[in-house]
């Protein structure tokens, strides 16, 4: 089977699990999970990692960081066999720990990390035993349970210093807020964000899928499969191009040079990036040998431009939806 691909850079938020192997329990008892913290406190210091949610269950955990750096193998490998080692040598057994390797899906943290860390906190109550019971009971267990970073959410006595909370806190307007937006959570039902993951690593919109993908590095033979998989959706520049001449009403030469009118080659730029998965410096060749300073300009000021300009949104609209027609 395909090993899921790893997109990694500065910046890049991921919700993280992994199971235990053939569902087994990854601790025995408290002392297993207070090593864990301490070994996961270490491994978050040594490799900068920010944990703004977490949750421990019996046979798996669920993490909610964000990796200053390009370095979530490195960070996961180091603690995972950190762990491994650790709770072998204690309960004196060999191999394997976990099932397979770590599961990590990107994060588009603008429109999904406060959906998520409700997600990843009410994890403990939607086990069969709770699943019939009142919202109320529901919330009282979530917020008490010890292995889990909800506590220090609502409260901020119960803040631990391995758990950074104001970036979610200021998405919803502080601890109180925080407390009413989960109970919500448990009234209304609030269905899985996973369910929106596309690419089968992804949780995140259109547009936030191609401003990724050029981190995107091919693999070992073994990845191949996923790696086709996730660029079947990616147009050469070279026909896309054509095409947009072609929807602008211009030969593909003149959209090359200055000629073109900066509206034109900003929507130009944009739809590049977004579908032909090459990097802004790339765009720039194709676009007459500009910088990727320049291309930046055009994609950022045709933004800002659609913020406004009604008709010049509809416009692009229009056009995206046939260029993804192509696809």
């Amino acid at each position: 089977m395909a090993r899921a691909l790893r997109i990694q850079f500065p910046g890049a938020f991921y919700h993280i699990t992994c199971r235990g192997i053939e569902q087994r329990s990854i601790y025995l008892d408290n002392g297993d999970r207070l090593r864990f913290l301490e070994l996961l406190t270490r491994s978050l210091d040594t490799y900068v990692v920010v944990m703004h949610a977490y949750i421990m269950m019996n046979n798996h955990f669920h993490l909610l960081v964000e990796t200053k750096k390009a370095n979530c193998s490195e960070f996961m490998r180091h603690f995972n066999v950190s762990y491994t080692g650790w709770f072998n040598w204690r309960h004196g057994r060999r191999g394997n720990l976990y099932q397979g390797r770590y599961n990590a899906c990107l994060i588009d943290a603008d429109r999904f990390l406060l959906e998520v860390s409700r997600y990843i906190h009410l994890n403990i109550v939607r086990v069969k035993r709770w699943q019939s019971s009142h919202h109320g009971a529901r919330w009282r267990a979530a917020r008490s349970y010890q292995w889990s970073s909800l506590a220090g959410y609502i409260d901020r006595k119960s803040a631990k210093d391995y758990v950074y909370y104001p970036m979610i806190l200021e998405m919803v307007g502080g601890r109180r807020a925080y407390g009413r937006y989960v109970i919500d959570g448990l009234k209304r039902g609030v269905a899985d964000p996973f369910k929106k993951v596309q690419r089968r690593m992804i949780l995140g919109t259109e547009d936030f899928v191609a401003e990724v993908k050029h981190y995107l590095r091919r693999g070992s033979l073994r990845d191949q499969p996923a790696y086709r998989e996730f660029v079947l959706h990616v147009l050469e520049p070279e026909v896309l191009l054509g095409f947009l001449a072609r929807e602008c009403g211009i030969t593909t030469e003149v959209l090359r040079t200055r000629k073109a009118h900066g509206v034109t080659r900003g929507l130009v730029a944009e739809l590049l990036y977004k579908y032909c998965q090459i990097t802004q410096a790339q765009i720039g060749k194709l676009l007459g040998g500009i910088d990727y300073g320049a291309v930046y300009l055009l994609r950022r000021r045709i933004r800002e431009n659609m913020r406004t300009n009604v008709e010049l949104k509809k416009r692009y609209d229009e056009i995206d939806t046939r260029v993804s027609r192509l696809m």
